[in-house]
């Protein structure tokens, strides 16, 4: 008796998706390094871009609880409004820049996180097989991001040879961008950078945006701060803003922005795109179509956890008390940043600026066996192009100098 022939399910995808990879690479290890720890090993894990108590308990504000806790349950399960509460975007906007006259030109709508607000930004502003420019570190999913909407990521050399913001090769690859595609979506990632850590001081930013006013002269230029890890960027952390404001009737300005890491609510999902720009006209365009992108994709957002955040940003109380939280973890991250940069000095480690946030990068140049030797040794961290990215936020104090040690001995092993 004659078998059928054996039938190739493969097909019922389109080609492009037949072999994308199930699950982020961090989430991989961070999973193997908890499987190891639950089996009684000695593990450092400084993977997972989330912070941690120093007894490995997720971090987590008591306010922001309490403004969750507080939201109408009716409210909370009714639609939220398309393009986002309008008490909770205003709010955003106020959060980010007063209620100045940069406020008064910005729009916004809500997204899912700030990967929401990247996602919105790719497919408004590029076209398909065009690219976004960002720098040569940069977070992963920024190209997840653009090849599920077909588009691509283009990078600039993001350190000169004195350790600083390479602004020379941003502005040669910009001028190059505009050349090949007629216009730029160009993604920073400051303060707190992932994955380095580093932020740009005022020189730098200044000449980020000397760059982009000239070449908006040209082409169309839309500058996208990616905000998410701002909050924890120190007394300097607001002062992109008094740059970027100069940007704000010749190019588009964007910022990503999101409650996961301000409020320690990785899983509510609470983000925004704020846009920025002095016409009206344009400005009302530009927010019709991110609302227009928002019911094309998630239709609206968590309307809890907008209510919350909005409830957290206009009480003047709730707020301080939510500030006060964030301060005393600022504290907690600073103090691991002290012990990373007296460890890693010590041992003559190569790493940019770091002055705070949630991850610094190690240079490597062959980060996948300095990361298999850390591994041997019970320390976990993420391999990246060039670099191994430590996430300190997740990593006690106490834990950091055998942290350094195994960097130590994986780069050395590497050589």
């Amino acid at each position: 008796m004659s078998s059928a022939p054996t039938r190739n399910f493969l097909d019922l995808l389109v080609a492009a998706a037949r072999s994308r990879p199930a699950d982020d690479p961090i989430f991989s290890l961070n999973a193997e390094a908890q499987r190891r720890a639950k089996a009684g090993e000695s593990i450092v894990n400084a993977t997972l871009g989330a912070l941690m108590e120093d007894d490995g308990r997720l971090a987590v504000m008591p306010s922001v609880g309490e403004a969750l806790r507080a939201v109408d349950p009716r409210r909370a399960a009714a639609y939220a409004p398309i393009a986002g509460e309008a008490n909770f975007l205003a709010s955003v906007i106020a959060d980010l820049f007063g209620t100045g006259e940069l406020a008064r030109a910005a729009t916004a709508v809500a997204t899912p996180g700030g990967t929401g607000a990247l996602h919105h930004a790719i497919v408004n502003v590029l076209e398909p097989g065009q690219a976004l420019l960002t720098t040569e570190y940069y977070w992963g999913p920024y190209h997840t991001l653009a090849e599920h909407t077909r588009r691509r990521v283009e990078t600039f050399r993001m350190f000169g040879e004195d350790g600083r913001f390479d602004a020379r090769d941003f502005e040669r690859a910009l001028s190059a961008q505009l050349a090949a595609q007629g216009r730029a979506l160009v993604v920073l990632n400051s303060p707190c950078h992932n994955p380095t850590g580093y932020s740009l001081d005022d020189a730098e930013w200044s000449e980020v945006v000397r760059i982009v006013r000239a070449a908006a002269e040209r082409a169309s230029v839309t500058l996208l701060v990616d905000h998410a890890y701002a909050k924890f960027g120190g007394p300097l952390g607001g002062r992109w803003v008094e740059h970027v404001a100069k940007l704000a009737g010749e190019a588009l300005l964007l910022v990503a922005w999101t409650a996961s890491k301000s409020f320690l609510q990785y899983g509510a999902r609470v983000g925004a795109l704020v846009a920025v720009h002095a016409e009206a006209e344009t400005r009302r365009r530009v927010g019709d179509a991110l609302s227009y992108s928002c019911r094309g994709t998630w239709s609206n957002c968590n309307h809890a956890g907008m209510l919350a955040i909005g409830s957290i940003l206009t009480d003047a109380a709730l707020r301080s008390r939510v500030d006060a939280e964030r301060a005393q973890y600022i504290a907690l991250l600073a103090e691991r940043v002290r012990a990373f940069n007296a460890a890693a000095g010590a041992k003559g480690l190569r790493y940019p600026r770091y002055e705070g946030g949630f991850f610094v990068s190690v240079f490597a140049s062959e980060p996948e066996p300095v990361a298999a030797r850390m591994r041997e040794l019970g320390v976990f961290i993420v391999p990246i192009q060039g670099a191994v990215r430590i996430a300190l936020c997740s990593t006690a104090a106490r834990d950091v100098p055998r942290l350094v040690e195994a960097l130590a001995q994986g780069v050395q092993a590497a050589k």
